[in-house]
């Protein structure tokens, strides 16, 4: 059975997340070029990379979360006060843009399980190794998003 077939494939015997994590990948495994493109280990790859990420992200926000209870604002300085509020202002806008960027690591999940990661939404042509090993949750070639964003800059400007 090929990759794409393995991928796409129904999953009688359990889900396709189950499968890939049970992929045993060498601790310096990097997808290459010669492998057939979406293969399982370069599902189970990209699939760890992005849980990685999602957890990295859940405890930059946990540790976020534990900081604000503990060290309340409470400069008695109306400038160090100010300072402080800026700072976390900051800090939890960082933290927002994070949140969001969970919502695509969770939709870059789902495209693993159904066998549609690593095509372009657009063309349905793969998306380069090197751009997913930037940005694992790209859904567009590095073309068709540059297209898009032209298009968006067209419409904005009008």
């Amino acid at each position: 059975m090929d990759s794409l077939t393995a991928t796409r494939a129904s999953d009688d015997d359990g889900s396709m997340a189950a499968r890939l994590a049970a992929v045993a990948l060498p601790a310096d495994y990097r997808p290459s070029a010669d492998e057939t493109f979406m293969s399982i280990e370069q599902l189970a790859y990209f699939r760890r990379k992005l849980i990685d990420w999602k957890e990295s992200i859940l405890r930059e926000a946990a540790t976020t979360l534990e900081t604000l209870k503990a060290e309340p604002l409470r400069e008695p300085d109306v400038t160090d006060r100010a300072a402080s509020e800026t700072d976390w202002s900051i800090e939890l806008r960082a933290r927002d843009r994070q949140r969001k960027v969970i919502g695509k690591i969770d939709a870059a999940l789902r495209r693993i399980e159904t066998g549609d990661y690593g095509y372009c939404e657009v063309t349905g042509e793969p998306i380069s190794l090197q751009r997913l090993e930037a940005r694992p949750i790209a859904t567009m070639t590095l073309e068709a998003q540059e297209r898009h964003e032209r298009d968006e800059k067209i419409t904005r400007e009008e």
